[in-house]
């Protein structure tokens, strides 16, 4: 095999190696036995007259905001939804999407939040007085998350401005409620298999004149449409039909078809039929190619070349990538500190010391309230040979936060120069 392969060959692995290193906290918390996604919280709303509980996943990792998603039937999607985000964010130069904050909103009273309008029946769901009674609490549930879930979440957890909404079967009919009544509340909207022919499609021709005549600059939506044809109907002939059961369906393809007959509008859209997929498996996939969707921006496409490059451009290319995303989001986004360090630490290694350097100076410009970003640059000079600089590091590592590596190698150096 051709050396120059195999040394390229050994120099990605000690990349791969030195990432893995930072992954291993990138995944949950280990608590004892237990793994830990997530923790438990409350709030006590006034606007809906109840104790509300939420599930929340925030990020390991020091000195970050993350976008917030927020989760509807909460109970239901918040560990897949977790899972995934966690896996689309793995730390390294080829993320698919941020890191994010995930409340899930577990229900109460799920008919009365998630339905825009009060109904007393309707021919497609059986009669029944007690699934209908307390329809039509949309706005109020709205409301609810605004002014009351909203602040808390912010006040208590390191959000960024971006902010994500996620809704499946009503959920999907309260996303639309939201995007079409409370645009501004969400940057993002994920619609899977929504209950578009709630109270004779009344939101859904509200969303046919919203979609033609407002703008959407900045917002993004994604629907999915799951397979929920009768034997014998394929989704061209579906159209045509006028059959009860197959009203569901119609009334997304609607739906979809508005969004795709007003490009005008500014908003980034896309919608999906997944013809393998039922009502109740369509979320998964949904949710995995909408992130894909809203974040086509965020990979950062980096060459065998690039892990050789002893001039320090690919640590422009991470410094302008994240300007790119930084100007998308809306708001600062910054390398991750750990992926950063472990890239200097693996050209050091090599002895490309330009470019470690280079990866070092990014994360004092980025982090410089982080003890460890001094403590890595002192191991630059170290590296080279200049024990005083290497010593004027550690010492502002050590102003920081004292640690007993960063002092125990100021001690070493200091008595080397005695």
């Amino acid at each position: 095999m051709n050396q120059n392969i195999l040394k390229m060959k050994k120099i990605i692995l000690l990349l791969i190696l030195s990432i893995l290193t930072n992954l291993v906290f990138a995944q949950g918390k280990v608590e004892k036995e237990n793994i830990v996604i997530g923790k438990r919280d409350s709030i006590q709303s006034k606007i809906l007259g109840e104790q509300r509980k939420i599930w929340v996943h925030v990020p390991n990792g020091a000195n970050q905001k993350y976008p917030v998603v927020y989760v509807l039937d909460g109970d239901g999607h918040f560990s897949s939804v977790v899972g995934m985000i966690q896996q689309l964010s793995i730390t390294n130069g080829n993320t698919m999407c941020p890191k994010m904050i995930v409340v899930g909103i577990p229900n109460t009273d799920r008919t009365r939040d998630l339905t825009p309008t009060h109904i007393d029946a309707d021919p497609f769901v059986p009669s029944d007085s007690t699934f209908y009674k307390t329809s039509g609490g949309g706005e109020n549930f709205i409301a609810f998350i605004e002014k009351e879930l909203m602040p808390h979440i912010e006040a208590k957890y390191p959000t960024a401005p971006f902010k994500m909404l996620i809704g499946h079967s009503f959920g999907g009919l309260a996303v639309m409620q939201t995007f079409v009544h409370h645009n501004d509340l969400f940057n993002s909207y994920i619609c899977i298999d929504p209950s578009m022919w709630w109270d004779n499609q009344k939101l859904l021709k509200e969303t046919q004149k919203v979609l033609a005549e407002k703008k959407f600059d900045g917002k993004s939506l994604y629907l999915g449409i799951a397979n929920t044809l009768e034997e014998g109907i394929d989704i061209k002939k579906v159209e045509k039909d006028t059959s009860i059961d197959s009203k569901h369906i119609r009334s997304i393809l609607t739906l979809k078809a508005a969004f795709e007959k007003n490009k005008q509008n500014g908003l980034k859209y896309r919608g999906k039929y997944y013809p393998d997929d039922t009502h109740g498996s369509a979320p998964l996939i949904t949710e995995y190619d909408a992130l894909r969707f809203f974040f086509d921006f965020f990979p950062l496409n980096l060459t065998n070349k690039d892990f050789t490059d002893s001039t320090g451009t690919i640590v422009t290319k991470y410094q302008n990538h994240f300007a790119q995303i930084s100007q998308k989001m809306g708001y600062q986004v910054k390398p991750n500190e750990g992926l950063i360090n472990s890239m200097g630490y693996d050209f050091l290694s090599r002895k490309i010391y330009k470019t470690a350097e280079s990866f070092f100076k990014l994360n004092i410009e980025n982090y410089s309230e982080s003890e460890n970003v001094y403590d890595s640059y002192g191991d630059y000079f170290v590296a080279i040979g200049d024990k005083s600089n290497a010593i004027i590091q550690l010492k502002k590592a050590l102003s920081i936060k004292e640690n007993e590596v960063s002092r125990k190698k100021l001690t070493e150096l200091e008595n080397d120069k005695k």
